[in-house]
Order: C-alpha cells, then structure tokens, then sequence
C-alpha cells in the first residue's frame, strides 16, 4: 500500500487527472505543502473528533491535516475530477480519509463526522462568505457542534471577519462572526502559491466558537439590524434605521446611543441592544 510520503507531487496529480482549475467553482488550488502544514498546524490537536474539508481540490492540505495526525478527515467536493485525483491518497490514508461528494453549502456541519469537529479549509471564493454564516447558524443553535475553524479567504473578506468598531472594514460580517467566535487573522498568501494564481492575496482566518454570545440577543434579529444599519452605512443610525423603527431617535437615546453615529462606530454589545429592542417591539 502506497505510504502519504510516497504520494506523487501535486502538479503530476494534476496533469494525469486533467485538473485545470474551474472558475465556476472558485477553484484556485494550493500546491505548497509547507504553507499548507502551516494550516492544518493551526488547528491545534487533530487526533480526535473529525476535521471536515471543503473543497480539496488535488488534496495539497489533505495531505497535509493526515500527516498532522488527523484521526479522520472528511473531504466535501462537488467536483468529480477531484474525487478521482484523491485515492490515492484515500488509499495511503489507511481509512483515514473519507471522501464526500457534494455541494457544501447544501450539508449540515453539524451531521459530519464527530465531535470535537474542526473546519479546515481553503474555501473556494465564490460560495466562502455564505458558506461562514451557515456555519455561524448552525454554531447559534448548537455551540458545541464545531471546536475550531481554520479557514483560508479572499484577504478583503478577512480583513472583513476580524475588523473592528471605526475600521472601514468593519460590517455585518464581522459583528455575526466576533458576536460567536473569537477572530484571528494568522497570515497571508500570496497569488503565486495556488494554480491558477488568483488577482488577489488570501488570509488565514482562525474562528474559535464562544461558550456562549458576547451578548444576548436573537440572531435574525441581529442580521437585520446590522442589515438595515450597513446597508446604509454613510447615513446616520436615526436614519438608516427607520424602517426597523420609526421612532429610531427615540429608541437609540433610550439606549444610550448617539442617533447621529454611524454603523461602523457601535460596537457588537450596541448591536446585540438594538436586537433585543427589535425582538420585543
């Protein structure tokens, strides 16, 4: 049985199975093992529970979670090339490694593999943003369903995840994300590390769900607020907020906030304030 260490290189995985990257899957595919060992490193302990992948392409950062010491991984991938291109190292895995065909964004996180479940992953662009808050979703309901999340990014998306109150980056995605997790960006890379080179440098992400909200409040409430208040991020909130409430003056001074601030000077606790007011009126 072929060990991982004698697997073939990535680009001859690639040739013989004609994997030219699809942009209607936001493929871009990560080669480096040593950058993709600093991602399956930044997860922690593998060796219990289950780490789930998404999208894993020819498998560079599958190679990598299995020799971290991975107890299982399961790799979900709508594209059939890929699946073909991974038994190998399925096979060198010694049952290891489980292969998942499928759209991501259609399976429940919390229905794969075991607990303690981590995420680790190099998302495609395309479905990462939606992809994170069904995640968030889910953690909202079940805390305990996900450990820790390792998750490569469009660097602007990043910067979007972990920015904070007065950053021009700071927004919905943020508040939601820092509202359950703790957010840390760990590194960038660059263009030339992936097949085909994206336009734009990625960031690594790590999520680490909280045991319970920073504040509490319901979640629908919460994306519409931040909904209504960034949607219409250069007005002030006694106007961006009208169509939650029509008294949005009123209600922002019983809060204790200013009704001439804008979106990106509250802070998540404001936030959680507004929701709660919008649950109860």
């Amino acid at each position: 049985m072929t060990e991982l260490e004698d697997l073939p290189p990535l680009r001859e995985v690639i040739a013989r199975h004609g994997l030219a990257a699809r942009k209607s899957l936001g493929q871009n595919f990560l080669l480096d093992l040593n950058l993709t060992g600093r991602i399956a490193r930044a997860a922690g302990d593998l060796s219990a529970g289950s780490v789930i992948e998404i999208g894993p392409g020819p498998g560079g950062l599958t190679r990598s979670l299995l020799q971290a010491g991975a107890r299982q991984v399961l790799a979900v991938e709508k594209d059939s090339r890929c699946l073909e291109a991974l038994e190998d190292t399925r096979s060198a895995s010694k049952g290891r490694l489980e292969l998942l065909n499928g759209d991501a964004l259609e399976v429940p996180i919390d229905t794969l593999g075991q607990v303690p479940r981590k995420i680790v992953a190099n998302l495609p662009y395309n479905i990462a943003t939606p992809l994170l808050i069904s995640w968030l979703h889910a953690i909202h309901r079940s805390p305990d369903c996900v450990e820790c999340m390792v998750l490569m990014f469009q660097k602007e998306v990043a910067q979007r995840i972990t920015a904070s109150p007065g950053n021009k980056a700071y927004g919905r995605l943020a508040i939601l994300t820092q509202w359950l997790c703790e957010a840390e960006l760990l590194f960038d890379i660059a263009p030339g590390a992936f097949t085909p080179p994206p336009k734009v440098t990625s960031s690594v992400v790590r999520l680490i769900p909280r045991a319970r909200p920073r504040a509490d409040c319901r979640l629908e409430a919460l994306e519409q607020v931040t909904a209504a208040a960034f949607g219409q991020r250069r007005k002030m909130l006694r106007q961006s907020l009208k169509g939650l409430f029509p008294q949005a003056a009123e209600v922002l001074g019983e809060l204790g906030l200013q009704e001439t601030a804008r979106a990106e000077e509250l802070e998540i606790e404001d936030f959680c304030a507004l929701a709660r007011r919008l649950s109860n009126s």
